[in-house]
């Protein structure tokens, strides 16, 4: 019997959810506060290497119908969050939060409203 974490469904929410887990870890934060909190800084990482596993499993079709979300990118981010992760800069993951992730979240949630579970 496959995983909750194989469903297309599940994966989606887990990434709706590491999104707004992430947004909160840095609401009312500058960057620099950001960026000298090792806690907050390692805690919004770990969320996007669970953006990026989940992703994985979407289907392609899904993928397909959001051509212009990155999806070969935020597969290939959690490699380095997992196996190069001294590489990992603060910008970046700053960067990632504010300009990538609402575009992200607003699929996910248009894909999370057209599906039933």
């Amino acid at each position: 019997m496959p995983s909750k974490a194989s469903d297309p469904y599940r994966r989606l929410i887990d990434i709706r959810d590491n999104i707004r887990f992430a947004h909160s870890f840095v609401e009312g934060l500058t960057y620099e506060a950001f960026s000298g909190n090792l806690l907050v800084f390692y805690g919004v990482t770990r969320r996007l290497e669970i953006i990026s596993e989940a992703s994985r499993g979407l289907p392609a079709e899904l993928k397909e119908r959001h051509s212009h979300i990155q999806w070969s990118a935020i597969a290939g981010a959690g490699n380095v969050y997992r196996h190069d992760y001294e590489a990992v800069e603060r910008r970046l993951i700053w960067g990632t939060i504010h300009e990538r992730l609402p575009e992200l979240l607003a699929v996910v949630e248009q894909e999370l409203a057209g599906s039933s579970e």
